[in-house]
């Protein structure tokens, strides 16, 4: 095929010849709108480093939910801001627990809503790590069993879907274990299979109040140079059970979700983290960019390179587009 034989242009010249012939797609579907939820009432707050995402107390909950359903979201991830925070994060755990409280809320007031959960420690614990510190390091072994227990106590509470972030060794396995033998055999695990130690994250921080206390993470997430290690951690986590593999962050990492969609079958999932999001709200406000434009080309970046699912804070504002 060579010009003036084959002109490329001829299906670009209008969007109904572009549509017709569009490799890759975007929408509501793929994507999982991540919410902050806190203790109190009637709490709508900004946060300051995330424009357009808020810390919300559980009676709003449902408020968000239904304003996610009309937009086309039927998939929420769950992080919780505890009262009190310990050395062992037993508030990720506890029966009446924020995150607890907000799944029940959900399946209460907006049942149809797929709820997920994330299954760390960092947010509950004083040190801010995700795991039991002994000796000034994060003990990989004893912090399985709380990590499973937390898993356990979401799916009794109602979760669809449990997604372990803590980057402990066999994590999987021993919340798979868990789920399976109190009867939860049929709650997925969506792994934070492959999730690097980023400096991506830092308004999440702000949001979750997760920043640690002394050290950084480095122990436990992934060497932002590595990519052969990523195929040995998303390998572990397939063995140990999961059923969804997700890469943290996205879009600094478009070449390792493309090499886990090519060696891998599972559903692919990418966290398109706080400061990916950040950096485009701000060159938008700054009049820098088209925010809506460079939203979208990012999505379906991320979509392109082999991500079936995105968790990402734009879901409200890109379901949005999309309907236009």
């Amino acid at each position: 095929m060579v010009f003036p034989e084959y002109r490329p242009r001829r299906m670009r010249q209008n969007e109904i010849f572009r549509s017709m012939v569009r490799e890759i797609t975007l929408s509501a579907d793929h994507l999982i709108y991540p919410l902050f939820v806190q203790h109190g009432k009637n709490i709508r707050d900004e946060v300051s480093s995330m424009p357009g995402v808020f810390r919300i107390s559980v009676d709003q909950l449902a408020n968000e939910a239904k304003e996610c359903m009309s937009l086309g979201i039927n998939n929420v991830i769950l992080f919780g801001l505890p009262e009190k925070k310990d050395a062992v994060g037993s508030g990720a755990h506890a029966r009446d627990g924020i995150i607890q409280r907000a799944i029940k809320e959900l399946k209460n007031k907006a049942p149809e809503m797929n709820v997920t959960t994330d299954v760390c420690l960092c947010e509950y614990t004083d040190h801010g790590h995700c795991g039991i510190i002994i000796d000034k390091q994060v003990d990989n072994d004893s912090t399985l069993e709380v990590l499973a227990k937390t898993a356990l106590s979401h799916a009794e509470a109602g979760a669809d879907m449990v997604a372990p972030s803590d980057m402990m060794d066999g994590r999987v396995a021993e919340i798979r274990a868990a789920l399976d033998e109190n009867n939860f055999a049929n709650i997925p695990i969506m792994s934070y299979a492959v999730k690097y130690a980023s400096a991506f994250y830092g308004p999440f921080r702000e949001a979750a109040d997760g920043a640690p206390q002394f050290g950084d993470r480095r122990g436990y997430q992934m060497d932002p140079a590595n990519i052969r290690e990523a195929f040995r951690e998303a390998s572990l986590d397939v063995e140990e059970g999961a059923d969804i593999l997700m890469v943290k962050p996205a879009v600094a990492y478009l070449d390792i979700i493309s090499k886990l969609r090519d060696e891998f079958d599972l559903p692919i999932a990418a966290y398109h983290v706080s400061g990916e999001y950040a950096m485009i709200k701000a060159a938008a406000a700054n009049g820098w960019i088209d925010g809506d434009k460079v939203m979208m080309e990012t999505l379906l970046a991320i979509r392109r390179a082999g991500a079936d699912i995105i968790l990402t804070y734009f879901a409200k504002d890109a379901a949005r587009y999309l309907r236009k």
